[in-house]
């Protein structure tokens, strides 16, 4: 595969937030592209837990001052930046008071999954398809991690698949594992305020993490099964409905079977 453009946008990426299953490989799989002399862009929220002096992160003017509106609410838009101390690569981060200052990332003090998390994962997604554009960088792939990410195969394949910036480009997403919490109800008035309808909605009726996933998988151009506790239905409908999947699930060494599947999207491109 030539020199190409990758963009990683992921919910958790370590060290800004604990490793796990998800912030591993989104920092791991951006420094190993980086590595191999591709450019490489990641984006992920600024969690009101991540600590901005200790990791030197810095509001980047000159891509702040969107307003994004999230079912008539006028959201202001903060991007943040902060360099990977580990690898020769930065990390924009999308930021907003009223989704993000909070000392949590996804649960209350209570455990309970926030009533918000919808709108806080759309204004997520649409901020960093605002920056990219803002910033004029048209990426080959775009690689999306977890169900805070999944909104981005829709917005891009429903709204900016006529977009110079994103004509050509394919998008990946990783699913995790299968979660038992649901998205507030408010998310499909949410989406049809942003002009989603029909079949489209339909897909996000039900609004459990799993629906989500399937959702994005449907509008992708390839899926990676990335944990061993990824849901036997989701597993399923990926097999059936994306023809470019890889399951890496238990993989120690998983980065050659991404870039395979990198290779696989791109070359549906040229062959087309």
């Amino acid at each position: 595969m030539d020199t190409k453009r990758i963009l990683y946008v992921s919910q958790e990426i370590h060290p800004y937030l604990p490793e796990n299953e998800i912030s591993k490989p989104s920092l791991e799989l951006p420094k190993k592209m980086n590595d191999l002399g591709h450019e490489v862009r990641v984006f992920m929220p600024r969690f009101g837990v991540i600590n901005e002096r200790r990791h030197q992160l810095h509001e980047v003017i000159r891509l702040s001052g969107i307003n994004i509106i999230i079912n008539d609410m006028d959201q202001p838009l903060i991007i943040k930046v902060a360099s990977v101390p580990t690898a020769r690569m930065q990390v924009y981060f999308i930021d907003n008071e009223e989704f993000f200052k909070r000392k949590a990332t996804f649960f209350d003090e209570n455990g309970r999954f926030f009533n918000d998390n919808d709108q806080r994962a759309i204004f997520f997604c649409r901020g960093v398809i605002e920056t990219v554009k803002k910033l004029g960088w048209a990426p080959d792939i775009i690689h999306c991690h977890g169900w805070m990410a999944s909104f981005m195969p829709l917005y891009l394949k429903k709204f900016h698949h006529d977009d110079p910036l994103f004509a050509e480009s394919k998008v990946v997403f990783s699913i995790y594992e299968s979660r038992p919490e649901k998205m507030p109800d408010t998310l499909v008035d949410n989406l049809r305020f942003d002009g989603i309808n029909g079949n489209d909605i339909e897909k996000f009726e039900e609004a459990t993490l799993d629906s989500l996933y399937k959702a994005a998988a449907s509008y992708s151009d390839g899926v990676i099964i990335s944990s061993q506790n990824s849901s036997a239905d989701v597993k399923e409908y990926v097999a059936d409905n994306v023809p470019n999947h890889e399951d890496i699930s238990g993989m120690e060494n998983y980065t050659e079977k991404v870039y395979d599947l990198y290779e696989q999207v791109v070359m549906e491109e040229s062959i087309a």
